[in-house]
């Protein structure tokens, strides 16, 4: 068993690309947590998703051995957290397990909108910090200037920040001696009744599920029955670990620790995230505080493109959601669509992964519906609604006011892309709040309607500030809004798949672009199609698909004029009659493009 005093439980919390998991994998490599053999780039990044689009998505954590150079020996358990705005949950669970964090800030770009979120979060949670000056071997690193930064903009002291480089390997065994001597030991009574907290847990094929803990009194020994306070189930624990990070057993956790445990849980929904864990014979007092539950923001229908395939999207839902309890998702029903998911996801980027994690690991193909936000409906009889389906709007006579929920969103950019952001952020009905400089960089702080935000906010905010803003936002409160359904008709036939709630004054124009789109999109059919875009019965905007045409008169050389005429009039006829009964296809690019709507 460690002694207290040699352990620390430390964070690695930065803005994305920041080069969070290129220290993490320097630290295990210094700490020899693997060979140079077994060590490959992003180490801790297990997925496939995670190694191509280069971001971290799951927190990881792994234990490190570090003979400090007053020779003592140290267990370091390390947190690598994601830095993507719609992970920050994510980092919130690590933080609550921990006693310090580094706080790694890029020394060519500087503080950051998510630097800023993550540290307060750190801040927020009581953690010490230790700032780290990373990539100072780039030419355009400036470490004075962004010391600076540092203290301007978050008002931490860094003075003592660690210049490094996490590619090179420089100075890495600085930030492990700051570590070891800044960063406090955690406090905690082995004698005191079991309590530990549960950090996270995934599905292993083999040992059912897998609990990631951080035990704060006690010891959790593997033989042991333990009990969730949440949901009051008792299990006995088969195996007891730590990751370093290959997964290494070890007969028991005490106060302090993190590790893991596997206790023959089969079901998903017994292990919550945030709840505490006792010993079944003496049990805790009180439970631990867990986590504020993940705030859901973003709603979007999956259905499988194959309905067959039901089952299997709602077992493959179930597993996933067992490595992320942050998505949620019940059954739902489409006229156009048949049988499939409603989802509530913590953002787009969130949205796109969980999709692509399905259509992956669980080889299905889906057709995902436009996203869109909860809305608060206030019926004229006094009760109150929160609509997650625009299908399901009740009528309109029956509303008294609609309420949206509104986001502060917190944007930095270079002074000379100002402009071009200010007035996206006002396109999208936005009121300022605040603008302050850092150096020559704004700080621009907005007051925006969420449901302007989900569309493509991220992307079209990357191409007008040339990819150098970066924005992070949370939920303030929700506000009566002037809000209408808009349907999309095709063939006369409204699609519930389409259907969006929208601004009033920009309805017009959305859905001018959104007819425009599916014209491009709906392939040619033997009969023309209209394409409309309806507020109640009103048509606010009208596209014609116009129809394959064969040439029945190409036979005819001259002669009388009847006879064309005849063979034009029977060809009316049967498009006639093929419009009234034909069906129309609407391909997937039609449901994914509906997302994509720049509006230039």
């Amino acid at each position: 068993m460690t002694d207290q005093a040699h352990i620390r439980n430390f964070s690695i919390v930065a803005h994305i690309d920041h080069g969070k998991s290129t220290l993490a994998d320097r630290l295990i490599q210094a700490t020899g947590g693997l060979t140079n053999r077994e060590m490959k780039d992003q180490v801790l990044d297990s997925m496939d998703i995670e190694r191509e689009r280069g971001i971290t998505i799951k927190a990881q954590t792994v234990r490190l051995s570090y003979t400090a150079k007053n020779g003592q020996t140290y267990t370091l358990n390390l947190m690598d957290t994601p830095g993507h705005v719609d992970f920050a949950y994510e980092v919130s669970r690590c933080l609550a397990a921990c006693e310090g964090a580094l706080l790694v800030v890029d020394a060519s770009q500087g503080v950051e909108a998510q630097t800023l979120a993550n540290v307060y979060q750190a801040i927020d949670a009581g953690l010490e910090i230790v700032p780290v000056l990373n990539k100072v071997d780039l030419p355009a690193a400036e470490p004075e200037r962004i010391r600076q930064q540092i203290e301007d903009v978050i008002g931490l002291d860094a003075s003592e920040a660690i210049p490094i480089s996490a590619k090179t390997g420089l100075n890495i065994d600085e930030v492990l001696e700051a570590v070891v001597h800044r960063l406090p030991p955690p406090k905690g009574e082995t004698q005191a009744p079991l309590k530990a907290l549960l950090i996270d847990s995934w599905y292993d094929a083999y040992l059912g599920v897998v609990v990631l803990v951080r035990v704060v009194d006690g010891e959790l020994k593997r033989g042991q029955k333990i009990r969730m306070m949440a949901s009051s189930a008792a299990y006995n624990v088969e195996r007891v670990g730590v990751f370093t990070p290959k997964q290494v057993l070890v007969e028991s956790l005490a106060a302090g620790e993190v590790g893991f445990i596997t206790a023959a849980i089969k079901e998903v929904a017994e292990t919550h995230v945030g709840d505490t864990i006792t010993d079944d014979r003496k049990p805790a007092a009180d439970a631990l505080p867990g986590f504020k539950p993940a705030q859901q923001v973003v709603f979007c229908g999956l259905f499988p493109a194959d309905a067959a395939r039901f089952e299997d999207l709602r077992d493959a839902l179930g597993k996933l959601h067992l490595n992320d309890a942050s998505f949620t998702y019940e059954t739902e029903t489409s006229a156009a669509l048949g049988f499939g998911f409603r989802c509530g996801f913590l953002g787009l980027l969130h949205l796109e992964i969980i999709r692509e994690r399905l259509e992956r690991e669980f080889l299905l193909e889906l057709i995902a519906t436009a996203p869109s936000v909860i809305y608060r409906i206030h019926l004229s009889d006094g009760g109150m609604i929160e609509l997650h389906n625009p299908a399901d709007m009740p009528d309109v006579t029956k509303i008294a006011k609609i309420e949206e929920p509104w986001i502060r969103a917190t944007i930095f950019v270079p002074d000379e892309h100002l402009g071009a952001v200010l007035k996206l952020c006002e396109d999208r009905r936005g009121s300022q709040i605040e603008l302050t400089y850092a150096g020559s960089r704004a700080l621009v702080v907005y007051r925006l309607p969420l449901n302007e935000v989900v569309f493509d906010f991220y992307d079209r905010l990357k191409s007008v500030s040339r990819g150098y803003a970066s924005f992070d936002y949370h939920i303030e409160g929700y506000h009566e809004g002037d809000l209408v359904k808009m349907s999309i008709l095709v063939n006369d036939e409204a699609v519930d798949a389409l259907s969006m709630i929208v601004n009033r004054q920009r309805s017009e124009a959305r859905g001018r672009a959104m007819c425009e789109k599916l014209k491009e999109l709906i392939p040619r059919h033997l009969f023309k199609i209209p394409i409309q875009a309806a507020i109640g019965g009103k048509i606010i905007a009208r596209e014609t698909i116009s129809a394959l045409r064969k040439d029945v008169t190409a036979k005819c050389y001259g002669g009388d004029i009847t006879r064309k005429r005849k063979l034009l009039d029977k060809q009316k006829e049967g498009k006639k009659k093929m419009r009234q009964f034909g069906k129309v296809d609407i391909p997937q690019e039609a449901f994914i493009a509906a997302l994509k709507m720049d509006e230039d």
